[in-house]
């Protein structure tokens, strides 16, 4: 039997042959005289020891070669431990060992029905998602768009939705299993659409305790807090005291705002201004979703947002952010549409789109933001649906209008309505002086603002799926020493950890759960690229959720070790 097909099978969490006539040799020479039978009763101290590896137990602090024992899914010891017998040792002599990577900003939602051993992220460290960004969470589904939320769900998933809410989400989510822990915000752009629909107006006042009603509600069902995602419909169109006063209705405890800003690139200080001023109000916790400065007229401002961000700190805020370790960034096409286009939901976005007399008008505005990131060269397609336009992922719109000989506008438009809006870009708008500085500053987290992926799912999705926290360490900190590798572990486990109020993870050291990452510091890097984006990282040998290995010897394992975490 070759390797991997062992290993493509549930780990045995048995006794290997060897550990278990040691076992039984161990119990002999203690007790002799004693029947074979009755030493088979002694059980080894841990079910795993991994010896000899340089420790970064996430908080910052520097790495020291020490062992670490764990037994039933817990650390038990963090130490020099002397004899002691384990279902399994690793000699990790050479290698780091460090929690498990905690990806803050992340979109499974829905994909881990279909693809639970979420490879592209398994691979690289991560052991636990947040999903429900950007203002979106699976659920709660109802008011108008009920009805093509459940035709998309049985169109990707070929059975009716079991679910309405976020509790029978994370029900069915737990009946599947998982390879990683999985968490959810609540998204208030979903919340809005159930109790106001997908029109530009402001909430009255009984919407806004309505849609309080369906936040507390989703959080007492388990959501770790609120995401808003301000640059898309129907989220856009709720004013700075619309969201202020719903988040601020929230139980303190779980006044977690995390915010796809309103703006991400002209007026990127105003977005900032606004995110502090509806966490101040709210009284909240605030984490600014992909923090970045986006076209090149807008990249001086990168260290200005950082200042705005340091004095809302210094006046007694807590201010947080998360960044992916690209120059690019990925979204829906139809971002680049303006709002008054996308108002209404999907049908009257398409009609508009179809409309022959708004074409100029529309072009006006399209053309200001891609000439905001340079030419229709910086807009690549990365996902769609068909077959027959298959062939555009992984191709800028300039280049599929060299080979169609089609006006780029005309082709982006009729790409959008031949695929009912479902198409995914990659806009490259920032730049890597930003991209330094936002990843170095003290209170950036890591994150990947991508969901999983799989070789030959027929998707090109951007490297960051597979890529984002090997490349942070490889690219960032070995290479650019934008900061030192036990402060750039701690943007991946202790800081969002911390920023999450979860008590049992994100640190090495007893009693916390064994999510744990092996890696070799020299070896370590990411592959995937733009043109080649199903490509696993590589130097990172072992994987742990909650004790079980779901990658060993730098192969997938068939585990489905994961829990859905709850708030509480």
């Amino acid at each position: 039997m070759k390797k991997q097909d062992f290993l493509l099978d549930p780990p045995d969490t048995s006794l290997s042959r060897r550990a278990f006539i040691g076992v039984l040799a161990g119990a002999a020479v203690a007790l002799p005289g004693c029947s074979l039978i009755a030493s088979v009763t002694v059980r080894p101290s841990l079910d795993l020891l991994i010896r000899n590896g340089t420790v970064l137990d996430g908080t910052g602090a520097g790495g020291q070669l020490l062992d670490v024992g764990i037994r039933d899914g817990k650390i038990v010891a963090v130490e020099h431990i002397g004899e002691a017998t384990a279902v399994r040792t690793i000699d990790a002599q050479g290698l780091h060992v460090v929690p498990g990577f905690i990806d803050i900003h992340s979109h499974p939602d829905l994909d881990l029905l279909k693809n639970p051993y979420a490879p592209s992220k398994v691979r690289q460290g991560v052991t636990t998602e947040v999903s429900g960004q950007d203002g979106e969470s699976v659920a709660p589904i109802g008011g108008v768009g009920t009805e093509e939320s459940l035709r998309r769900f049985k169109e990707q998933f070929a059975y009716e939705c079991p679910f309405r809410d976020m509790a029978g989400f994370f029900s069915l989510l737990a009946s599947v299993g998982s390879a990683q822990n999985i968490i959810s915000m609540v998204g208030l752009g979903t919340v809005r659409a159930k109790v106001v629909g997908f029109d530009n107006r402001p909430a009255t006042g009984e919407e806004i305790m309505a849609m309080r009603d369906e936040v507390v509600a989703a959080i007492e069902q388990g959501c770790f807090g609120i995401s808003t995602g301000l640059e898309y419909t129907p989220g856009s169109f709720a004013a700075t005291e619309e969201i202020a006063q719903i988040v601020g209705m929230v139980p303190e405890k779980h006044r977690l705002y995390a915010t796809h800003m309103r703006n991400e690139d002209n007026r990127l200080l105003e977005a900032i201004d606004e995110a502090i001023t509806i966490a101040r109000r709210g009284r909240a916790r605030l984490q600014v979703a992909h923090l970045k400065a986006s076209y090149k007229a807008n990249w001086p401002k990168q260290a200005e947002a950082l200042a705005k961000l340091d004095a809302a700190i210094g006046s007694g805020l807590e201010v947080h952010a998360d960044r992916y370790p690209y120059v690019a960034y990925n979204t829906g096409l139809a971002a680049l549409f303006p709002l008054w286009v996308r108002e209404g939901g999907n049908e009257k976005f398409m009609a508009r789109l179809a409309d022959k007399s708004l074409r100029g008008r529309i072009a006006e505005e399209v053309l200001r933001k891609v000439n905001g990131l340079g030419s229709w060269d910086s807009v690549m397609i990365s996902s769609v649906k068909n077959e027959a336009v298959k062939k555009y992922q992984g191709k800028t719109i300039q280049q599929i209008v060299v080979e169609e000989g089609a006006d780029p506008l005309e082709l982006t438009a009729g790409l959008l309505i031949s695929e009912n809006g479902e198409v995914g870009m990659v806009g490259f708008g920032m730049d890597e002086e930003g991209t330094e500085m936002v990843l170095a500053w003290k209170y950036t987290m890591v994150a990947s603002d991508a969901g999983p992926q799989s070789p030959g799912d027929g998707s090109w999705p951007h490297p960051r799926s597979y890529g984002t926290f090997p490349r942070a360490i490889a690219r960032y900190q070995r290479e650019r020493k934008i900061t030192t590798l036990p402060d750039m572990i701690r943007k991946m486990t202790s800081l969002p950890a911390r920023k999450l109020g979860l008590k049992d993870r994100g640190l090495l050291a007893p009693a916390m759960a064994a999510d744990v990452v092996i890696f070799d510091y020299e070896l370590i890097n990411d592959r995937s690229s733009f043109v080649d984006p199903h490509q696993y990282p590589i130097g990172i040998p072992y994987v742990f959720v909650n004790g079980v290995a779901v990658v060993d010897e730098s192969m997938q394992t068939k585990a489905k070790p994961g829990r859905v975490l709850m708030a509480s």
